[in-house]
């Protein structure tokens, strides 16, 4: 079965489209949209906080996980009176999946990578938001990425022209 795929730009986009869908977990990918690649500890750590404050507004919401394949961790992760915040360094994004099993649903994956972000909320059942900055100046290996996932997404995602508004 396809799931659903919507290509956003902003972070506001995602939270808006969150809460329209009324997500009760959120995944985020957190290489570009939380910090961007090869960025220092204290851009890791300012990231999770901006986007803990943000989707602290969003209604309904449950969990918040932030993934990333990389080994970098945060210095602490508060989700304060907000949703529940969890952060999964080494994911092995989209193999391993147990890690996320058990988050409340409806779900949604929020990532820069289709192969990835996108196979991972194909697995879980999960609607897959592509987070696609216009901005970004995307690492050589990421780009690669990217072509791959765009010949994968037809099989696993329904029409973008279908799911847009």
């Amino acid at each position: 079965m396809k799931a659903a795929y919507e290509c956003l730009g902003r972070l506001d986009d995602v939270l808006r489209r969150a809460g329209e869908l009324q997500a009760r977990t959120i995944i985020f990918d957190v290489e570009p949209l939380v910090a961007s690649w090869d960025t220092s500890q204290r851009a890791l750590d300012e990231g999770l906080a901006r986007v803990l404050r943000r989707t602290s507004a969003v209604p309904g919401l449950q969990v918040v996980c932030f993934s990333t394949n990389s080994v970098r961790r945060p210095s602490a992760i508060n989700g304060g009176s907000g949703p529940r915040a969890i952060y999964l360094a080494s994911a092995r994004k989209p193999i391993r999946t147990a890690p996320y099993r058990e988050f409340p649903r409806p779900g949604f994956v929020v990532g820069d990578q289709v192969a990835t972000d996108g196979v991972l909320a194909w697995r879980l059942g999960y609607g897959f938001l592509h987070y696609q900055p216009s901005h970004a100046q995307v690492p050589a290996g990421p780009r690669l990425l990217g072509y791959c996932g765009q010949l994968i997404r037809p099989l696993l995602f329904t029409p973008e022209q279908d799911r847009q508004r």
